[in-house]
């Protein structure tokens, strides 16, 4: 499958991504990679910002399942992403990248309050602007973050990096055979419940036509295979671009 060429993208990064080898916080070595590999997008002329989860830190649903009050869990989990944030910041400026980190809750010690328009221009300066915080509501999960601020900035497209090579038919994990898109609508993603992303960020993207490509980040260097149309992916995109050469 060939992709086409996207200029603006957002790269939304799970949290879980950023353990590397362990099960708990941030693993530097994983960090450093993955800024490298974010500095080679750049690079290559890609205009980038990020969203960075918080589940290797702090799991708002999981905490609120255990009898935290839903709302202190999520907020608790919106700190988490911060941290991270920073973390890939200091990755990032450490190889000579420079970039931004704006918060959807204000904390201005340690970092910009998110305004569209600042971030905006960033982009067009050549930085690498990171949202942090989610949208800075209870009850919205940062792959919702992910696709609001990808329509904000308005993205070619959203690459979600993940731990799986793409979106399958089922759980590879579990179903040995099963098979994986490389093209699906965002409509078959709804009725089919195939866990790409929430219902909220998936209608988000299709409502404002922005394609997910979802792909493997912990193998090295495929975020610069994948956004050259080389790697191993899927695209999740309207039905008009699911036929057809893309």
């Amino acid at each position: 499958m060939i992709r086409p060429r996207f200029n603006r993208i957002l790269l939304k990064l799970s949290g879980e991504v950023l353990m590397g080898p362990g099960q708990f916080g941030i693993d530097p070595a994983t960090v450093a990679r993955i800024a490298g590999e974010v500095a080679a997008a750049k690079e290559a002329g890609h205009q980038l910002c990020l969203v960075v989860g918080g589940g290797n830190i702090f799991r708002g649903l999981a905490a609120a399942a255990k009898g935290f009050d839903r709302t202190s869990a999520d907020y608790m989990g919106m700190l988490a992403t911060v941290m991270n944030a920073l973390a890939v910041q200091n990755a990032l400026e450490q190889i000579g990248v420079d970039t931004r980190v704006q918060s959807a809750i204000p904390m201005a010690t340690v970092c910009e309050p998110y305004i569209r328009r600042r971030a905006v221009r960033h982009m067009e300066k050549g930085r690498i602007v990171i949202f942090a915080a989610g949208t800075g509501n209870p009850f919205f999960t940062t792959d919702s973050a992910a696709a609001l601020r990808a329509a904000e900035m308005g993205c070619d497209a959203l690459f979600k990096g993940t731990s799986v090579d793409g979106v399958y038919d089922a759980d590879p994990k579990h179903v040995p055979d099963a098979s994986r898109y490389e093209t699906v609508t965002f409509s078959r993603v709804l009725v089919d419940n195939l866990q790409v992303m929430d219902a909220s960020a998936i209608a988000l993207c299709r409502d404002n036509n922005i394609p997910i490509v979802v792909f493997n980040i912990r193998e090295t260097g495929n975020l610069s295979k994948v956004l050259a149309g080389q790697g191993v992916a899927t695209m999740v995109c309207n039905e008009e671009r699911s036929n057809g050469s893309i």
